[in-house]
């Protein structure tokens, strides 16, 4: 199963010129308790996914009221700098949509 069958929203944004924010909101509490287990979102994956340094991810915050999942990285170009192709950074969230998940963990 992808990730965009079970996330109702999955969406990314500058959180000022230096750092890109990722919400990714679960349909339902079972998706959301998946990723989290499973770790499926980690700093490795995420690092492999957006071909960053670990060190460059600033935090993954879990929130359990809204079965969300919030990611914070420092850009690789600072937002309107000479080589930025997204000024808003509203346009990263595709690397997201390659994530699947194997069925052994869907029981």
């Amino acid at each position: 199963m992808n990730i965009t069958q079970m996330a109702e929203v999955i969406r990314s944004k500058n959180a000022g010129p230096g750092i890109m924010t990722f919400d990714i909101i679960f349909k339902s509490q079972q998706y959301f308790e998946l990723f989290k287990k499973n770790d499926i979102l980690s700093k490795s994956k995420i690092a492999e996914l957006y071909s960053v340094n670990e060190k460059d991810i600033m935090n993954i915050v879990y929130y359990e009221a809204g079965h969300a999942i919030k990611i914070a990285l420092v850009r690789p170009v600072m937002s309107g700098n000479v080589g930025d192709t997204d000024v808003y950074g509203s346009q990263q969230v595709a690397p997201f949509y390659t994530i699947d998940i194997p069925e052994s963990l869907m029981h």
